[in-house]
């Protein structure tokens, strides 16, 4: 598949702003600069306020889910701000400037894909009161294979954090004149640091302000920018809408499944539905987020009409006025600088940090949530302290934000690797955690198998923005534009098959002694061998119990009768 028709999906995708002309000599914006500091200093003192106020007992269970007691404003506040994060509102500004409505695919995929979670995915999550996502499938597929799964998503995480964390140092260097690297580790430090000491508290308030911030900043630009000069609107009044050639088709269709079945997989979306007082607020909360999200997907979607609009030349841009498609990821950005006043530009940037700070705290919490709970805990010390629990989940905390950081000053290639990643969730957690809540059968070996197939046929598709040969070529394939059949999903189903054929395999030789069980090495059928005798037992005490209880009443209305 071509690489143009690859990267119409997301946003935060560039991680370098060498293809955006500015003076690498050019002198800082002092108010500007002081404005986002103050936002940057009310961030913080929201965080450490609401981390101290809510978590009173400090322990791990508050710095997780928030003692279970998120009210319904908040939780709907949170939830949308981590999906309205810097991938998103990026990503549709330059999709929808570049390539057309029909190509922007995140507001509207993604309001359909939580409107899913909520009524079939969040509510059974929610009522079984686990911790992490993790424990479904820890529970499901035994300690080990959940603690495998967890690696995609741990490395999605960290490259998620460093394509954004990247992306606003760019935006903060090419609006204000700040060095790229001290942009990304200020940035990441105030985001880490509220949240290291006040956990989900401290990430779901300071969501709220972040975004009230995104929606006034984003609001602010527009009507400054339409009404620029160099904006016209004619130029673009037969293409604005995009088209779709028809041996697209194929391509087309797996993104919006990626997009629709991709963004309710992730640790960060169920960290918010598990920390809710009830699964009906659970459930009411994310349909109400997915609704806000589509919402503040039309700001920024029209700040990418408004880029596809304007004739450069007549701004200070000293670049080509036709813009590359490097060039594109920076449209929102350049939008600001050159079509709004200076105040305008840095409030409307206070939005584009807020909308990434959103992310980025929700990134590093929910990895660390999954190290200390699910591997450390479940795996090594089930006995473990909640005070030492508490600091394991905050060296994660810390040790993921210094690592995303170092990744987005250091790597050129870290969106390659996110969207490789991402698709993995789509192609192999997705169908993992469909089958832990819907198929009673499936186990650790359908689980381990269909992660391998699910993990190769990825692979083998190939991926152009990593130079990934594809060695299997499907159906439609073109040696330019490269894969034109649905391949990731096609993947997908395939992983479905593998999971619940493999596990009804393994169900049928173990529990018939087929197959001895002392080679389930994974535990899964002596285990339940195990509960399903201790399930008998206690059956078999409360039934000798009741029959006691009968007797005693029998002699008791003997003796009364006599």
């Amino acid at each position: 598949m071509s690489t143009r028709y690859e990267e119409k999906c997301f946003g935060d995708k560039k991680i370098t702003c060498d293809s955006v002309q500015y003076s690498t000599t050019m002198a800082i914006h002092i108010p500007g600069l002081i404005g986002i500091i103050v936002f940057y200093l009310l961030i913080l003192a929201i965080g450490i306020i609401a981390g101290r106020k809510k978590n009173k007992k400090g322990d791990s269970d508050e710095m997780l889910v928030a003692g279970r007691n998120l009210g319904f404003f908040v939780a709907v506040m949170t939830n949308t701000a981590t999906m309205v994060g810097g991938a998103y509102i990026n990503g549709t500004a330059e999709v929808m400037g570049r390539d057309g409505l029909v190509w922007c695919f995140a507001p509207v995929g993604f309001c359909i894909g939580i409107i899913i979670a909520a009524l079939f995915y969040a509510p059974k999550a929610r009522e079984k009161k686990y911790t992490t996502i993790f424990d479904l499938l820890q529970e499901k597929y035994g300690k080990r294979i959940g603690g495998l799964l967890f690696i995609n998503e741990l490395l999605a995480d960290v490259f998620w954090e460093s394509a954004i964390l990247s992306a606003l140092g760019s935006t903060l260097h090419i609006i204000l004149g700040i060095d790229m690297s001290t942009a990304v580790i200020v940035s990441a430090c105030v985001a880490v640091f509220y949240t290291f000491f006040g956990g989900l508290y401290s990430v779901a308030y300071t969501d709220v302000a972040q975004l009230f911030l995104i929606s006034i900043g984003l609001l602010l630009i527009i009507p400054f920018a339409w009404t620029n000069p160099a904006v016209d609107m004619s130029r673009i009044k037969d293409n604005w809408k995009g088209s779709l050639e028809p041996k697209f088709t194929g391509v087309y269709i797996d993104m919006w499944l990626i997009t629709i079945g991709g963004c309710f997989t992730w640790q960060a979306f169920y960290q918010r539905v598990l920390a809710c007082k009830t699964t009906r607020m659970a459930r009411d909360a994310v349909l109400v987020s997915s609704f806000l999200a589509l919402l503040m997907g039309v700001p920024p979607a029209l700040a990418g009409v408004i880029g596809a609009a304007t004739d450069w030349n007549q701004t200070m841009y000293n670049g080509n006025p036709e813009l590359s498609t490097e060039e594109w990821s920076y449209v929102l950005p350049m939008v600001l600088a050159y079509l709004c006043p200076m105040a305008v530009s840095v409030f409307g940037l206070g939005a584009i940090s807020a909308a990434v700070m959103s992310s980025a705290d929700s990134i590093v919490l929910a990895t660390g949530s999954v190290i200390s709970h699910n591997l450390y805990k479940n795996c090594f010390r089930p006995k473990a302290t909640q005070r030492e629990l508490t600091w394991v989940l905050r060296v994660s905390i810390l040790l993921t934000g210094i690592l995303g950081t170092v990744i987005a000053i250091a790597v050129k290639s870290v969106y390659g690797l996110f969207i490789l990643c991402v698709d993995i969730m789509y192609v192999i957690q997705m169908p993992e955690l469909t089958c832990a809540l819907w198929f009673e059968k499936a186990n650790g070996y359908g689980s381990l198998v269909g992660f391998v197939v699910g993990l190769l046929l990825r692979i083998l598709g190939g991926e152009p923005i990593l130079s990934f040969p594809a060695v299997i070529k499907y159906p439609w394939y073109d040696p330019v534009d490269g894969q034109l059949f649905p391949h990731k999903t096609f993947a997908m189903l395939v992983c479905v098959i593998t999971i619940i054929g493999v596990s009804l395999l393994t169900d049928y030789v173990f529990t018939n002694n087929k197959i001895d069980k002392k080679f389930d090495i994974f535990n899964c059928f002596q285990e339940k061998m195990i509960e399903e005798k201790e399930k008998s037992h206690r059956n078999a005490v409360e039934l000798k119990s009741d029959e006691v209880f009968d007797e005693k009443q029998e002699e008791s209305e003997a003796f009364f009768k006599t």
